[in-house]
């Protein structure tokens, strides 16, 4: 039976099998283990210190001149800066975390709720971070009132739509491939819910989840200037952040400022590898699903020095009583396997499916019926097709750029996932690539599309691929790593040539991974071109004719309407190509690609 690579004898709830690292920590010598605490307090001290200086600042009252529409550019202030991005940046990616868990849960295992919520998912993801600033951020202020919370919360809610998607997408994902022996292992445990969800659910999904978690930070710090310096409604609020830093500094035309906000967010994202990414992708190898122990162990130093510390051991007896509540309040909601899915349905199951969807199919048309009403009132279909006309243009872009980054990056993120060696050099590399916020560079792309005379219209490819396409490498990655060792040393063993080897295992394996890069790194784009079609440094402003731009200059100026044009078509291209394109293929990897 295909295994993970942790004893799953531990599915049984009432006898959980003995970690192994815990019990190599306690071979260890008392004062190696007694440093070990010491460093580990140590960090959780400066942690949490480093909250409680940021806390007050955030929730301070708004001064008499209301919310500030600038920063300074003061080079002593860029640690600060870069600490309060950092903030927000996992604040939101922790709520993106809850979220793929209860949404992608609903998604894969409802199948009513499940016509819905994956459709509803183009949408969101093919709605621009502008759309969602300029629909919510009088609603953050008046839930805070006379507060910067407010305003905090809406660039917290910004950055957690630029990275809460692609997770959703790869959990559902996950849950839907999850293999079958195990599933049946689940069911014949008569697991609860809740011990499936934590026990095969969530380590199934691991490893892909954790690199789109990269991901989404990567994203996230990508539009950390759309969503640090907010223009919506003829209104601009700065808040302090690296993001408005950079916006200021670009605005100044300081080139020494940029610089050096470059270099911190370099710092920033390799200690951020350094002390969480490189920690969890070698902790997370023990999820993979393999019959035979890998050869070549992934290292941590700061993981190594969590083991050998008693923190695991702390944290188990203190939130043990918590599981064991969370365990007896999921009971009522049943066990794993206790129905067993049949072929055919009832009749009743019929009638509401039928049900569901009228009524599904009624409040969608609602919908569009009230959209057409008000674009013919307060714009004109003319404006629509002009839309549409722009739309088209955008399309043609993403297109593109989807093409050839799946013809770089596929074969690159399968050769960095299947060689752990290459993976342990390269993953600071990509990670420094991947969450560098390449929107930073604009002012110098800018300035050598004006010296040059690049055509922004084709520049503006350039500049999205910059932010999406490590969508496709990092599922990739996540994929090839995923490859059991077993079927490695079957094609070696079968000498299978090195054309071979790719065509029967590898890009069969990534496939589904591919899938899920492609449809991320595409609605990524989308998002990507509100920044990317128009660029500006100084009294330089460049701008393509595309939907992006067409949206960005609608939102700045408070045009609602046109706004809400903009955000609605890009929402029908998107879903449109992931019906017709993405979807036919997902259904491919499921069925004739997954590993189970």
């Amino acid at each position: 039976m295909t295994m993970f690579s942790f004893n799953h004898a531990a599915m049984r709830p009432s006898s959980p099998a003995r970690n192994p690292s815990t019990s190599s920590a306690d071979r260890q010598p008392f004062a190696v283990r007694l440093a070990a605490d010491a460093l580990v307090i140590a960090g959780i001290l400066a942690l949490f210190g480093l909250i409680a200086w940021i806390l007050p600042a955030i929730g301070e009252p708004i001064g008499p001149k209301g919310v500030p529409s600038s920063v300074s550019t003061n080079l002593a202030d860029l640690p600060y800066y870069a600490l309060r991005s950092v903030f927000r940046m996992f604040v939101a990616l922790f709520f993106s975390l809850v979220f793929t868990f209860v949404y992608g849960t609903a998604a894969a295992r409802c199948r009513r709720l499940s016509r819905v919520l994956i459709p509803l998912l183009d949408i969101l993801q093919s709605v621009p971070i502008l759309g969602f600033l300029s629909a919510t951020i009088t609603i953050w202020m008046v839930l805070f009132p006379g507060s910067m919370l407010g305003v905090e919360a809406a660039s917290i809610f910004a950055i957690f739509t630029s990275q809460a998607w692609n997770m959703a997408f790869s959990f559902t994902r996950s849950l839907a491939s999850e293999p079958r022996e195990l599933d049946e292992a689940a069911r014949s445990l008569r697991l609860t819910r809740w011990q499936r969800f934590w026990t095969l659910d969530v380590p199934n999904a691991m490893i892909p989840l954790l690199w789109n978690c990269m991901m989404s930070v990567g994203g996230g710090w990508f539009f950390l200037t759309a969503s640090e310096m907010i223009s919506v409604n003829n209104h601009t609020y700065a808040l302090p952040g690296i993001g408005s830093f950079v916006a200021q500094a670009a605005a100044e035309k300081n080139l020494a400022a940029i610089c050096w906000a470059i270099v911190t967010m370099v710092a920033v994202v390799l200690l951020i590898d350094v002390l969480l990414w490189k920690p969890l992708t070698a902790w997370a190898e023990k999820f993979r699903i393999t019959q035979s122990e890998s050869a070549v162990h992934k290292t941590s130093a700061v993981l190594t020095i969590i083991r050998q510390s008693h923190i695991d051991e702390m944290l188990g007896r203190l939130f043990q009583p918590v599981g064991e509540l969370f365990d007896t309040l999921a009971r009522p909601l049943g066990r794993t396997g206790g129905r067993w899915s049949v072929e055919t349905k009832s009749a009743r199951s019929r009638v509401l499916d039928a049900l569901f969807m009228v009524v599904v199919v009624a409040a969608s048309a609602f919908g569009v019926i009230e959209l057409m009403l008000v674009i013919h009132r307060d714009a004109g279909f003319d404006e629509l097709g002009h839309a549409l006309a722009l739309g088209m243009l955008t399309f043609l872009r993403v297109a593109l750029l989807t093409i050839v980054c799946s013809v770089i990056w596929v074969p690159v993120g399968a050769l960095i996932g299947m060689n752990p060696r290459v993976s342990r050099f390269m993953q600071p590399i990509v990670q420094v690539l991947a969450s560098f916020p390449s929107n930073f560079t604009f002012p110098f792309v800018t300035l050598w599309f004006v010296a040059c005379s690049v055509n922004i219209n084709w520049g503006s490819i350039l500049l999205m691929a910059l932010g999406t396409q490590w969508y496709i490498l990092f599922n990739v990655i996540a994929g090839a790593s995923q490859i059991p060792d077993d079927l490695r040393e079957m094609t070696r063993s079968f000498q299978l040539g090195r054309w071979q080897r790719w065509r029967e295992l590898i890009l069969p394996a990534v496939f589904g991974s591919w899938v899920t890069g492609g449809i991320t790194a595409a609605g990524g784009a989308w998002n990507a071109s509100i920044v990317s079609e128009i660029v500006s440094y100084g009294q330089h402003t460049l701008t393509a004719s595309g939907l992006g731009a067409y949206i960005a200059e609608a939102t700045e100026n408070g045009d609602t309407v046109r706004t809400i044009i903009g955000v609605a078509v890009m929402s029908v291209f998107v879903v449109a190509v992931n019906r017709l394109f993405w979807n036919p293929l997902q259904r491919l990897a499921e069925h004739r690609f997954a590993l189970n």
